[in-house]
Protein backbone atom coordinates (compact mmCIF):
# COMPACT_ATOMS: atom_id res chain seq x y z
CA UNK A 1 0.00 0.00 0.00
CA UNK A 2 1.19 3.56 -1.02
CA UNK A 3 0.97 6.47 0.40
CA UNK A 4 0.62 10.12 -1.21
CA UNK A 5 0.75 13.60 0.12
CA UNK A 6 0.40 16.79 -2.01
CA UNK A 7 2.63 19.07 0.97
CA UNK A 8 1.83 22.39 -1.25
CA UNK A 9 -1.72 21.86 -0.62
CA UNK A 10 -1.81 20.45 2.89
CA UNK A 11 -2.66 17.19 2.22
CA UNK A 12 -0.65 14.57 3.57
CA UNK A 13 -0.66 11.35 4.22
CA UNK A 14 -3.43 9.67 1.44
CA UNK A 15 -3.22 5.70 1.89
CA UNK A 16 -3.96 4.34 -1.28
CA UNK A 17 -4.84 0.41 -1.62
CA UNK A 18 -4.87 -0.87 -5.67
CA UNK A 19 -7.17 -3.48 -4.63
CA UNK A 20 -10.98 -1.95 -4.15
CA UNK A 21 -12.25 -5.86 -2.72
CA UNK A 22 -11.87 -9.51 -2.90
CA UNK A 23 -14.41 -11.63 -4.48
CA UNK A 24 -13.79 -15.13 -2.81
CA UNK A 25 -13.98 -17.33 -5.75
CA UNK A 26 -10.82 -19.06 -8.02
CA UNK A 27 -8.47 -18.36 -4.95
CA UNK A 28 -9.69 -14.74 -4.74
CA UNK A 29 -10.49 -12.68 -7.63
CA UNK A 30 -8.98 -9.21 -6.76
CA UNK A 31 -10.90 -6.16 -8.24
CA UNK A 32 -8.71 -3.17 -8.60
CA UNK A 33 -9.54 0.50 -7.97
CA UNK A 34 -8.26 0.98 -11.62
CA UNK A 35 -10.47 -1.29 -13.52
CA UNK A 36 -13.70 0.01 -11.45
CA UNK A 37 -13.10 3.61 -12.55
CA UNK A 38 -12.07 2.70 -15.97
CA UNK A 39 -15.10 1.10 -16.15
CA UNK A 40 -17.25 4.70 -14.27
CA UNK A 41 -15.46 6.33 -17.29
CA UNK A 42 -16.58 4.06 -20.24
CA UNK A 43 -20.01 4.57 -18.52
CA UNK A 44 -20.06 8.39 -18.20
CA UNK A 45 -19.09 8.40 -21.94
CA UNK A 46 -21.94 6.18 -22.70
CA UNK A 47 -24.68 8.14 -21.17
CA UNK A 48 -23.12 11.62 -22.33
CA UNK A 49 -23.27 10.36 -25.93
CA UNK A 50 -27.17 8.96 -25.25
CA UNK A 51 -28.12 12.29 -24.25
CA UNK A 52 -26.16 14.18 -26.98
CA UNK A 53 -27.66 11.84 -29.79
CA UNK A 54 -30.55 13.77 -30.92
CA UNK A 55 -28.19 16.96 -31.38
CA UNK A 56 -26.90 14.77 -33.61
CA UNK A 57 -29.66 13.35 -35.92
CA UNK A 58 -29.17 9.73 -34.13
CA UNK A 59 -31.15 8.04 -31.46
CA UNK A 60 -29.63 6.59 -28.40
CA UNK A 61 -30.65 3.07 -29.74
CA UNK A 62 -28.19 4.07 -32.28
CA UNK A 63 -25.18 4.71 -30.18
CA UNK A 64 -26.62 1.00 -27.91
CA UNK A 65 -26.14 -0.10 -30.98
CA UNK A 66 -22.54 0.49 -31.75
CA UNK A 67 -20.79 0.92 -28.12
CA UNK A 68 -20.35 -2.63 -27.33
CA UNK A 69 -18.16 -3.64 -30.04
CA UNK A 70 -16.37 -0.15 -29.78
CA UNK A 71 -15.49 -0.38 -26.24
CA UNK A 72 -14.67 -4.08 -26.24
CA UNK A 73 -12.16 -3.29 -29.33
CA UNK A 74 -11.05 0.00 -28.08
CA UNK A 75 -9.79 -1.86 -24.86
CA UNK A 76 -8.17 -4.19 -26.62
CA UNK A 77 -6.41 -1.79 -28.89
CA UNK A 78 -5.10 0.18 -25.55
CA UNK A 79 -3.89 -2.85 -24.05
CA UNK A 80 -2.23 -4.00 -27.13
CA UNK A 81 -0.65 -0.61 -27.78
CA UNK A 82 0.91 -0.74 -24.42
CA UNK A 83 2.07 -4.43 -24.15
CA UNK A 84 3.75 -4.19 -28.12
CA UNK A 85 5.95 -0.68 -26.75
CA UNK A 86 6.59 -3.05 -23.19
CA UNK A 87 7.53 -6.00 -24.74
CA UNK A 88 10.42 -6.98 -22.22
CA UNK A 89 8.17 -6.10 -19.37
CA UNK A 90 5.52 -9.27 -19.82
CA UNK A 91 6.94 -12.37 -19.46
CA UNK A 92 3.42 -14.99 -19.97
CA UNK A 93 0.24 -14.34 -21.52
CA UNK A 94 -1.63 -13.82 -18.13
CA UNK A 95 0.91 -11.02 -17.75
CA UNK A 96 -0.39 -9.94 -21.13
CA UNK A 97 -4.72 -9.92 -20.49
CA UNK A 98 -4.06 -8.47 -16.51
CA UNK A 99 -5.74 -5.43 -17.33
CA UNK A 100 -7.20 -4.92 -13.99
CA UNK A 101 -3.11 -4.00 -12.90
CA UNK A 102 -3.03 -0.86 -15.25
CA UNK A 103 -1.10 -0.57 -18.44
CA UNK A 104 -3.76 1.02 -20.94
CA UNK A 105 -2.57 3.38 -23.70
CA UNK A 106 -4.77 5.79 -24.76
CA UNK A 107 -4.16 6.67 -28.40
CA UNK A 108 -4.33 2.32 -28.98
CA UNK A 109 -7.45 2.88 -27.70
CA UNK A 110 -8.65 5.79 -29.56
CA UNK A 111 -7.20 4.17 -32.80
CA UNK A 112 -8.67 0.91 -32.17
CA UNK A 113 -11.99 2.17 -30.38
CA UNK A 114 -12.32 4.82 -33.51
CA UNK A 115 -11.50 1.94 -36.85
CA UNK A 116 -14.56 -0.20 -34.91
CA UNK A 117 -16.77 2.45 -34.53
CA UNK A 118 -16.61 3.71 -37.65
CA UNK A 119 -17.10 -0.17 -39.08
CA UNK A 120 -19.95 -0.47 -36.79
CA UNK A 121 -21.28 2.19 -38.79
CA UNK A 122 -21.15 1.23 -41.76
CA UNK A 123 -22.84 -1.88 -40.84
CA UNK A 124 -25.68 0.27 -39.12
CA UNK A 125 -25.82 2.47 -42.12
CA UNK A 126 -25.40 5.14 -39.72
CA UNK A 127 -23.34 8.55 -40.60
CA UNK A 128 -19.81 8.06 -39.01
CA UNK A 129 -19.48 11.98 -39.16
CA UNK A 130 -22.68 12.44 -36.89
CA UNK A 131 -21.07 9.42 -34.83
CA UNK A 132 -17.90 11.02 -33.83
CA UNK A 133 -19.15 13.88 -32.95
CA UNK A 134 -21.71 12.30 -30.31
CA UNK A 135 -18.89 10.28 -28.82
CA UNK A 136 -15.58 12.29 -29.10
CA UNK A 137 -16.65 14.83 -26.09
CA UNK A 138 -17.81 11.46 -23.65
CA UNK A 139 -14.57 9.92 -24.68
CA UNK A 140 -12.86 13.21 -23.53
CA UNK A 141 -14.70 12.59 -20.68
CA UNK A 142 -14.12 9.02 -19.79
CA UNK A 143 -9.99 9.76 -20.22
CA UNK A 144 -10.73 12.80 -17.35
CA UNK A 145 -12.24 9.78 -15.00
CA UNK A 146 -9.78 7.18 -15.68
CA UNK A 147 -6.69 9.14 -15.28
CA UNK A 148 -7.70 8.80 -11.41
CA UNK A 149 -6.91 5.22 -11.92
CA UNK A 150 -3.26 5.90 -12.54
CA UNK A 151 -3.47 8.14 -9.34
CA UNK A 152 -4.53 4.99 -7.43
CA UNK A 153 -1.77 2.96 -9.01
CA UNK A 154 1.12 5.84 -8.37
CA UNK A 155 1.80 5.59 -11.80
CA UNK A 156 1.66 8.07 -14.66
CA UNK A 157 3.70 10.73 -12.83
CA UNK A 158 6.19 13.64 -14.05
CA UNK A 159 9.72 14.55 -12.59
CA UNK A 160 9.89 16.70 -9.59
CA UNK A 161 9.30 20.52 -10.18
CA UNK A 162 11.79 23.17 -9.28
CA UNK A 163 11.06 25.64 -7.05
CA UNK A 164 10.82 28.03 -9.56
CA UNK A 165 8.05 26.19 -11.45
CA UNK A 166 4.62 27.47 -11.20
CA UNK A 167 3.12 24.45 -10.30
CA UNK A 168 5.49 23.26 -7.65
CA UNK A 169 2.84 24.26 -5.56
CA UNK A 170 0.95 20.84 -6.66
CA UNK A 171 4.02 19.15 -6.07
CA UNK A 172 3.38 15.29 -4.83
CA UNK A 173 5.40 12.62 -2.25
CA UNK A 174 4.76 8.89 -3.14
CA UNK A 175 5.75 6.37 -0.66
CA UNK A 176 5.85 2.83 -1.27
CA UNK A 177 5.41 0.12 0.89
CA UNK A 178 9.70 -0.38 1.44
CA UNK A 179 9.23 3.74 2.87
CA UNK A 180 11.38 4.77 -0.29
CA UNK A 181 10.20 8.56 -1.20
CA UNK A 182 9.14 9.38 -4.94
CA UNK A 183 9.29 12.98 -5.12
CA UNK A 184 7.24 14.71 -8.65
CA UNK A 185 4.42 16.11 -10.12
CA UNK A 186 1.64 14.72 -10.62
CA UNK A 187 1.05 14.69 -14.78
CA UNK A 188 -2.18 11.87 -14.40
CA UNK A 189 -4.26 15.26 -12.71
CA UNK A 190 -2.91 17.61 -15.28
CA UNK A 191 -4.36 15.49 -18.06
CA UNK A 192 -7.64 15.37 -15.99
CA UNK A 193 -7.85 18.68 -15.65
CA UNK A 194 -6.62 19.59 -19.69
CA UNK A 195 -9.53 16.82 -20.82
CA UNK A 196 -12.00 18.52 -18.25
CA UNK A 197 -11.82 22.06 -19.69
CA UNK A 198 -11.80 20.70 -23.01
CA UNK A 199 -14.89 19.31 -22.30
CA UNK A 200 -16.65 21.87 -21.01
CA UNK A 201 -15.12 24.05 -23.64
CA UNK A 202 -16.71 21.28 -26.50
CA UNK A 203 -19.75 21.52 -24.91
CA UNK A 204 -20.06 25.55 -25.08
CA UNK A 205 -19.48 25.94 -28.48
CA UNK A 206 -21.26 23.06 -29.87
CA UNK A 207 -24.36 24.70 -30.82
CA UNK A 208 -21.62 27.12 -33.22
CA UNK A 209 -20.10 24.31 -35.52
CA UNK A 210 -20.71 25.00 -38.76
CA UNK A 211 -19.83 21.27 -40.27
CA UNK A 212 -20.05 17.52 -40.03
CA UNK A 213 -17.26 16.38 -38.11
CA UNK A 214 -15.60 19.29 -36.54
CA UNK A 215 -16.73 18.64 -33.07
CA UNK A 216 -14.21 15.43 -33.08
CA UNK A 217 -11.83 17.59 -34.69
CA UNK A 218 -11.88 19.67 -31.34
CA UNK A 219 -11.64 17.08 -29.39
CA UNK A 220 -8.48 15.58 -31.09
CA UNK A 221 -6.70 18.68 -31.51
CA UNK A 222 -7.23 19.74 -28.09
CA UNK A 223 -6.21 17.03 -26.59
CA UNK A 224 -3.12 16.07 -28.61
CA UNK A 225 -1.98 19.90 -28.08
CA UNK A 226 -2.15 18.88 -24.11
CA UNK A 227 -0.63 15.72 -24.42
CA UNK A 228 2.41 16.89 -26.27
CA UNK A 229 3.40 19.26 -23.55
CA UNK A 230 2.43 16.77 -20.63
CA UNK A 231 4.05 14.02 -22.00
CA UNK A 232 7.16 15.67 -21.92
CA UNK A 233 7.02 15.66 -17.89
CA UNK A 234 6.54 12.06 -17.33
CA UNK A 235 9.01 9.26 -15.88
CA UNK A 236 6.95 6.23 -17.39
CA UNK A 237 6.70 7.68 -21.36
CA UNK A 238 6.77 4.77 -24.55
CA UNK A 239 9.54 5.11 -26.68
CA UNK A 240 10.66 4.08 -30.24
CA UNK A 241 14.26 4.62 -30.41
CA UNK A 242 14.78 8.53 -28.80
CA UNK A 243 11.11 9.49 -29.66
CA UNK A 244 8.58 9.25 -26.88
CA UNK A 245 5.60 7.37 -29.10
CA UNK A 246 2.72 9.48 -27.57
CA UNK A 247 4.52 12.88 -27.71
CA UNK A 248 4.95 12.57 -31.17
CA UNK A 249 0.90 11.26 -31.85
CA UNK A 250 0.08 14.15 -29.70
CA UNK A 251 1.64 16.58 -31.97
CA UNK A 252 0.84 14.72 -35.63
CA UNK A 253 -2.63 14.70 -34.16
CA UNK A 254 -2.33 18.52 -33.41
CA UNK A 255 -1.09 19.61 -36.82
CA UNK A 256 -4.15 17.29 -38.46
CA UNK A 257 -6.61 18.29 -36.44
CA UNK A 258 -5.94 21.92 -36.24
CA UNK A 259 -5.33 22.00 -40.45
CA UNK A 260 -8.59 20.56 -41.06
CA UNK A 261 -10.63 22.78 -38.72
CA UNK A 262 -8.64 25.75 -40.52
CA UNK A 263 -9.19 24.05 -44.15
CA UNK A 264 -13.26 23.19 -43.28
CA UNK A 265 -14.07 26.19 -41.31
CA UNK A 266 -12.96 28.77 -44.52
CA UNK A 267 -14.90 26.29 -46.52
CA UNK A 268 -17.83 26.57 -44.46
CA UNK A 269 -17.67 30.31 -42.77
CA UNK A 270 -20.67 31.84 -42.09
CA UNK A 271 -22.71 28.70 -41.94
CA UNK A 272 -24.64 26.90 -39.10
CA UNK A 273 -24.42 23.40 -39.67
CA UNK A 274 -28.06 21.97 -37.53
CA UNK A 275 -27.86 17.56 -37.92
CA UNK A 276 -30.93 17.54 -36.34
CA UNK A 277 -33.01 19.42 -39.10
CA UNK A 278 -34.06 16.42 -41.88
CA UNK A 279 -33.15 17.64 -45.10
CA UNK A 280 -36.44 19.07 -47.37
CA UNK A 281 -37.80 16.79 -49.76
CA UNK A 282 -36.56 18.18 -53.47
CA UNK A 283 -39.01 19.92 -55.71
CA UNK A 284 -38.76 20.90 -59.26
CA UNK A 285 -36.68 23.16 -61.21
CA UNK A 286 -39.49 25.54 -62.18
CA UNK A 287 -41.57 25.04 -58.66
CA UNK A 288 -44.05 23.76 -60.14
CA UNK A 289 -46.50 21.26 -58.28
CA UNK A 290 -45.16 17.79 -58.24
CA UNK A 291 -47.57 16.11 -61.26
CA UNK A 292 -47.61 13.09 -59.35
CA UNK A 293 -51.50 11.50 -59.51
CA UNK A 294 -53.29 12.86 -55.97
CA UNK A 295 -53.65 9.89 -53.70
CA UNK A 296 -56.98 7.97 -53.68
CA UNK A 297 -59.05 9.45 -50.33
CA UNK A 298 -58.82 13.31 -52.05
CA UNK A 299 -59.66 11.84 -55.41
CA UNK A 300 -62.54 10.25 -53.68
CA UNK A 301 -63.26 13.04 -52.06
CA UNK A 302 -63.79 14.94 -55.23
CA UNK A 303 -66.27 12.88 -56.65
CA UNK A 304 -68.57 12.90 -53.41
CA UNK A 305 -68.32 16.85 -53.25
CA UNK A 306 -69.57 16.86 -57.40
CA UNK A 307 -71.86 14.41 -56.78
CA UNK A 308 -73.71 16.14 -53.91
CA UNK A 309 -73.71 19.44 -55.81
CA UNK A 310 -75.15 17.96 -58.58
CA UNK A 311 -78.14 16.41 -56.28
CA UNK A 312 -79.21 20.10 -55.17
CA UNK A 313 -82.08 21.74 -56.64
CA UNK A 314 -82.09 24.64 -57.72
CA UNK A 315 -83.03 27.53 -55.99
CA UNK A 316 -86.14 29.42 -57.03
CA UNK A 317 -85.88 32.67 -58.75
CA UNK A 318 -86.73 36.19 -56.46
CA UNK A 319 -90.43 37.13 -56.91
CA UNK A 320 -91.12 39.10 -60.04
CA UNK A 321 -87.81 38.28 -61.64
CA UNK A 322 -87.63 36.26 -64.56
CA UNK A 323 -84.91 33.38 -63.93
CA UNK A 324 -81.50 33.68 -65.56
CA UNK A 325 -80.60 31.42 -68.41
CA UNK A 326 -77.69 28.98 -68.16
CA UNK A 327 -74.69 29.88 -69.89
CA UNK A 328 -75.31 27.66 -72.54
CA UNK A 329 -79.17 28.55 -73.22
CA UNK A 330 -79.46 30.77 -76.37
CA UNK A 331 -82.12 32.07 -79.06
CA UNK A 332 -83.17 30.24 -81.62
CA UNK A 333 -80.98 32.92 -83.73
CA UNK A 334 -78.11 32.41 -81.70
CA UNK A 335 -78.13 35.16 -79.61
CA UNK A 336 -78.15 34.98 -75.36
CA UNK A 337 -81.60 36.32 -74.57
CA UNK A 338 -81.59 39.95 -72.61
CA UNK A 339 -82.46 40.45 -68.80
CA UNK A 340 -85.56 42.72 -68.22
CA UNK A 341 -84.84 43.95 -65.09
CA UNK A 342 -83.57 47.25 -66.42
CA UNK A 343 -79.75 46.08 -65.67
CA UNK A 344 -77.96 47.45 -68.96
CA UNK A 345 -74.76 48.77 -69.52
Amino acid sequence: MNTVSFPGLGIEGIRLNPTAFTIPIFGGLSVRWYAIIIVCGIFAAFIYASKMASKNGITADNILDVVVFTVFFGVVGARLYYVLTNLDSYKTFGEVIAVWNGGLAIYGGIIAGGLTLFIMCRIYKLDWLKVFDTAAPGVMLAQAIGRWGNFVNCEAYGVAPAESNPLYFLRMIIKTPGETEIFCQPTFLYESLWNLIGFALINVFYKKRTFKGQVFLWYATWYGFGRMFIEALRTDSLYVGPFRISQLVGLVTFLAGATLLVVFGILNHGKRYDPSVAPAKASSASGAPSSEPAPADSENAADEKATKEAEQPDEPAADGAEPVPDNGEKEENGTVKEEKDGDTD
